[in-house]
């Protein structure tokens, strides 16, 4: 299959054999791309075509790779990445660290394999983080369109997810599938905790926001490959939910931001709908209008996101689109539900972040103590 909208091809090639960097300029930093990659020989080529092609001057270039049975280690050397592995099949946390761990550069920038990057991200996220210590990572938005539009599955989700992304600001949340952080910082907060299979990123951005900002931006772009299945993105969306319940009630307080308020809302009044439909069963037809009400509700609860859809694909796509929302809003309400009674009646469950790696002592926060 034609990976679409990969770009042109890379015009400064890294030095074949050992991740030397892209480009040579001395007055720039070195960042070093860590490309984590499991079974993604799909996708990995035109991933590293634009890392290649990126317009900031010092480059080098990580694949770490988790153990792939496809060609993605053949296709990341060829490209003239240094190709780093795991011992065994272990999820993205562990190739995170993995990457990071070989890299050798003052920032790290972290991409996904199933993902291209826009010429100037890597330049518009140092500069970023250049510009503002207390900005901690700078997080990307992808674009509207899935890089292989192949499936309308991909389509709903590469719109939902972008505008979810929107707009640029302050965000409680870490964008895992692209996004730059200091070398230094990323050895204070420690690495990716490799238990959290479902929730690392979003435990890591928990973290990050405990001293630092988390700023996501459209100068950061890039355009990716989401779920081909309705049934893989769903069960990734359960299980997300869930496993953030207890992180939820550890500290005391919601997400903002990326996770607002009517989108909650939005959820949890799509499950009552969804339940509701009992009392017409039981009630009689009159009582039809309690969930319908409701769905209603739902949809008014994103309004903002339906025009914004309709706008982009007309109201023929927008019926197709409202329908996997109602499913994913669903999804998300019935993925906390059962988190928060997992939470309840295990003690285990309750405990789940507590082992989680802590942040080094802020050299800052200890300067001050003994100024003080």
């Amino acid at each position: 299959m034609a990976v679409s909208g990969a770009g042109p091809p890379a015009t400064r090639r890294a030095q074949p054999g050992g991740g030397q960097p892209v480009n040579s300029s001395p007055d720039a930093p070195l960042v070093s791309v860590v490309v984590p990659n499991y079974n993604y020989a799909e996708t990995l080529g035109p991933c590293l075509q634009a890392v290649q092609a990126q317009t900031y001057p010092r480059l080098e270039v990580i694949v770490a790779d988790d153990c792939s049975t496809d060609r993605s280690v053949s296709i990341a050397r060829a490209a003239g990445a240094r190709v780093v592995s795991t011992r065994e099949n272990s999820g993205q946390a562990v190739t995170r660290n993995l990457g990071a761990a070989h890299a050798r550069g003052e920032f790290l920038f972290f991409v996904d394999s199933d993902l291209i990057l826009d010429p100037e991200a890597v330049a518009n996220a140092v500069s970023l983080l250049r510009s503002d210590p207390t900005i901690g990572a700078v997080c990307g938005v992808n674009d509207p369109e899935p890089l292989i539009p192949d499936r309308k599955i991909k389509e709903y989700r590469a719109l939902q997810y972008h505008y979810w992304s929107l707009p640029d600001g302050d965000v409680p949340v870490l964008f895992s599938a692209m996004f730059a952080i200091r070398a230094a910082t990323f050895a204070e907060l420690g690495p990716f905790d490799p238990r959290l299979r479902w929730s690392e990123e979003f435990e890591y951005g928990h973290r990050i926001t405990r001293r630092y900002r988390i700023f996501i931006t459209t100068a950061v772009r890039g355009r990716h490959d989401p779920d081909a299945t309705l049934g893989g993105m769903l069960r990734k969306l359960f299980h997300r939910g869930r496993v953030r319940v207890p992180l939820y009630a550890q500290v005391r307080q919601f997400a903002s931001g990326f996770e607002t308020g009517p989108r909650a809302m939005a959820s949890v009044v799509a499950l009552l709908g969804v339940v509701a439909l009992a009392l017409p069963a039981a009630l009689g037809a009159v009582w039809l209008v309690v969930p319908a009400a409701l769905l209603a509700g739902s949809v008014v609860a994103d309004l903002g996101m339906y025009r914004f859809v309709a706008a982009r694909r007309g109201v023929w796509f927008l019926g197709y689109y409202t329908a996997m929302h109602f499913l994913v809003n669903i999804t998300i309400a019935a993925a906390v539900a059962t988190g928060a009674g997992q939470w309840l009646v295990s003690r285990r469950f309750r405990r789940l972040y507590d082992d989680c790696p802590k942040p080094a002592p802020h050299p800052t926060n200890s300067s001050r103590l003994q100024e003080a």
